[in-house]
Order: C-alpha cells, then sequence, then structure tokens
C-alpha cells in the first residue's frame, strides 16, 4: 500500500465527500527533514464533520485521524479542510 492509499484509509472515519491527497516529496529533496525518508503531502479534504469547527480544530482532526503516520510516513503536511458549503461557495467565487 502506497503512502497515499494509507492517508485516504485513515482520513475515511472523517467521511470526506471530497479528498485530494497529492504528494510534494519530490520536491522536498535534500531538504534535512525529508532526509530520514518520510514524505510531503498535501491534503485537501471536505467534510461535513468540520462544520461549527475552527481551523485549528479541523486540523487536529485530521492528524488524530492519521495517527502513527505522522510519525512513521510523513514528515510535512498541507491542509485545507472545508465543509461542502464552503467548497460550494469557493466554487461560486470563480
Amino acid at each position: 500500500m502506497t503512502r497515499v492509499e494509507k492517508i485516504r484509509e485513515c482520513l475515511q472515519v472523517l467521511a470526506p465527500v471530497a479528498l485530494e491527497i497529492t504528494d510534494q516529496s519530490h520536491l522536498h529533496k535534500g531538504h534535512p527533514g525529508a532526509r530520514d525518508g518520510r514524505g510531503h503531502f498535501h491534503v485537501r479534504i471536505v467534510s461535513q464533520r468540520f462544520e461549527n469547527q475552527s481551523k485549528l480544530n479541523r486540523h487536529k482532526q485530521v492528524y488524530q485521524a492519521l495517527g502513527d503516520l505522522m510519525h512513521t510516513e510523513i514528515h510535512a503536511l498541507g491542509i485545507n479542510a472545508l465543509t461542502p458549503v464552503e467548497t460550494k461557495l469557493t466554487e461560486d467565487k470563480t
């Protein structure tokens, strides 16, 4: 199972209606934190569970869902955590 697949599996607990995971590890070759083999990723996750949650609490939910992967597979993680309504509002602006 790839790291992206592991991340996707862990995040299912948040019941995402949309989930995009980008492996950005290739952009960080030689980076001191990447030398141990862990990767750099960006996650865009849309879930109703983020409704009425602060950005900090949304990120905490993502980190909690990823659990040990944050220590074994992931060195850096960018997170864009939205509700379905927020996604709709963003799409309407474009």
